[in-house]
């Protein structure tokens, strides 16, 4: 059975899209030359451009897919438990753990914000983890878990501490030691019994 000229596209573009992410874990944005990228998988230059306009748009189209498995994998995590607690420290937990993670730690924490710059990284993460975030801070709220009180700057709060743990975690913190301290952070948002 031939292949579509649609499905040939598509299998260009998923090949650069992770060759160009394997490359970019490894190597750190700067270090990537897409003639390199396309050469890996068997296309020219142009056929990269076309797909990607840039060695910069590739590496968009890289934090994006980064950036949207992260969400799931922390929603995932969440969805594991039935206790809306218990969601939330899973989620969290799965959100640090990610700087583990070369990929993770390369392309979305050190070289993203960078390359992207602060306000498209930002927006990128409000469309993922935070966005979970979020949502599971309402629903605490909404349970009286947590004091009912503005979410949007607690979501904020706890997303840039998060993220900055993760980093920190990425660059060789513990993992344990921060998790501890998450679970101690967390804790102090609980409405008394």
């Amino acid at each position: 059975m031939a292949v579509s000229r649609a499905e040939q596209r598509a299998a260009t573009r998923q090949a650069l899209l992770a060759e160009g992410r394997r490359r970019f874990a490894v190597d750190g944005y700067h270090h990537v030359v897409l003639a390199e990228v396309a050469q890996a998988v068997g296309v020219t230059k142009g056929a990269a451009y076309h797909h990607f306009d840039s060695k910069a748009g590739l590496f968009r189209a890289v934090v994006c897919e980064v950036q949207q498995e992260l969400g799931e994998r922390v929603a995932a995590a969440a969805d594991g438990y039935e206790d809306l607690w218990e969601q939330l420290r899973a989620g969290c937990r799965t959100f640090l753990r990610a700087g583990t993670d070369p990929s993770v730690r390369r392309i979305l924490l050190i070289d993203a914000p960078t390359v992207l710059g602060w306000d498209e990284w930002r927006t990128l993460d409000e469309q993922s983890s935070a966005r979970h975030l979020a949502e599971a801070l309402t629903a605490l709220a909404a349970a009286g878990i947590i004091a009912d009180q503005p979410v949007e700057p607690l979501a904020r709060l706890l997303s840039g501490a998060m993220n900055e743990t993760a980093l920190w975690i990425a660059r060789g913190g513990d993992a344990h030691a921060a998790e501890e301290a998450l679970d101690r952070l967390l804790a102090g948002l609980r409405a008394p019994a």
